[in-house]
């Protein structure tokens, strides 16, 4: 790996996941880990109010490996998208469970999806049984409370039904710890189009796109786009789009791709999936771009080294991208550490923007505000040998 410096200024777009909550989160937690990562790992780093920009964002001011770098981080927002489509009742939700679940066993892409890795799956099915454990719940009590109003009258029995959408409201009210309405919207909302986007999305990803596209003009050294969970996938077609609307200026900053904890099997393996599949295809094999690739198998929600082109069925031969590497856990946090967020899943999910203990070849704050770009900084990293890249989704036709 090089160390001498190439990046001096560096534009970063974010793209988060399925993730109702306010942008502000994202820089609070780059505020709080960006600090603990520089005390453990010698450098500077300071997050600063942002400047003018389009969308919310903050900047960062580096020291780095011996170079200064000034960042300029912006969220491409879709959270406004994700609280329109969790904003359904009880019943709405437990339609979307039946219609969810009909969807990824009716196309066989949920068998398929546990031949990659078993904990994306449990997690995708965690919503579903946690839901019908509430309904039975809220049905046992109003039998339990039927049969006390029995013994006064035996039509009275039928009164204890009335419980029901009180204790299911409570669950909901709860689901800040259980996740379960969470998980189930966001399954729902991938499998709403069967792989599709949703019209709204592909507007909003339009408006990314043009935002990168302006980048790009720009006098920085490096556009730096970063997909977590989600946010992945919608990465892909949005820097497709970007490459094949010729909005990469050949001596234009550098073009990267950093995607973490990728779930994007669970929308490729849909039958209608076919932009999405076809988007990859197309950017595994683009030199205009440099495409890495990090998960962790102690991530039990991302489908972890799995190589999102290969898996889904669409790679080309000339295929380029992603470097699949881990951020391996279990090596770069302590056992400390470890054992503290071994069974906190949704924590984990996040580590990949975290400081790391004992910190290895993947350092998030390095990454984004540091002084090589991505292609530099893991130029002689080699793929992980634990990948996965055999062929599985039954769905891999690129057009209608």
């Amino acid at each position: 790996m090089s160390s001498e410096p190439q990046v001096r200024r560096r534009r970063v777009f974010y793209i988060p996941g399925y993730d109702p909550i306010p942008p502000r989160r994202y820089r609070e937690l780059y505020r709080k880990e960006s600090a603990a990562q520089a005390a453990i790992s010698g450098y500077e780093i300071n997050v600063l109010q942002a400047k003018a920009q389009a969308r919310f964002g903050w900047n960062v001011s580096a020291q780095i490996e011996g170079a200064e770098v000034e960042s300029a981080v912006e969220v491409l927002v879709w959270s406004d998208i994700v609280k329109g489509s969790m904003d359904q009742g009880i019943l709405a939700t437990y339609v979307q469970l039946i219609r969810t679940a009909a969807i990824y066993i009716g196309t066989g892409a949920l068998f398929r999806l546990m031949r990659l890795r078993k904990g994306p799956v449990i997690a995708a099915l965690y919503p579903v049984g946690f839901l019908l454990v509430q309904l039975g719940i809220a049905f046992m009590v109003a039998w339990g409370l039927g049969r006390v109003l029995a013994l006064w009258h035996p039509w009275a029995a039928w009164g204890g039904l009335g419980v029901v959408p009180f204790i299911l409201e409570w669950f909901r009210r709860l689901d800040g710890r259980f996740f379960a309405y969470y998980l189930m919207h966001d399954y729902a909302y991938s499998a709403r189009y069967l792989g599709a986007n949703p019209p709204e999305l592909e507007a909003r990803m339009a408006e990314f796109t043009a935002e990168i596209a302006q980048a790009l003009q720009g006098d920085c050294d490096e556009v730096l786009v970063v997909g977590h969970s989600s946010g992945a996938h919608l990465g892909v077609s949005i820097l497709a789009d970007l490459i094949r609307g010729g909005q990469v200026p050949k001596h234009g900053p550098a073009l990267s791709f950093l995607s973490l904890g990728q779930v994007v099997p669970m929308v490729s393996f849909l039958p209608c999936a076919h932009r999405l599949r076809a988007d990859l295809a197309y950017l595994s094999a683009r030199d205009e771009v440099t495409w890495v690739d990090v998960t962790a198998p102690g991530d039990g929600c991302a489908f972890a080294l799995c190589d999102p082109v290969a898996v889904s069925g669409v790679a080309p031969k000339d295929k380029r991208w992603p470097l699949v590497i881990s951020a391996a856990f279990t090596q770069t946090l302590s056992a400390e550490r470890w054992r503290a967020l071994r069974w906190r899943f949704f924590r984990l999910h996040f580590q990949y923007l975290c400081a790391f203990d004992r910190p290895g070849d993947y350092d998030y704050f390095r990454v984004t505000a540091g002084p090589l770009t991505l292609a530099a900084r893991f130029r002689d990293r080699p793929p992980s040998k634990s990948r996965i890249e055999r062929a599985t989704s039954r769905y891999t036709s690129l057009a209608p």
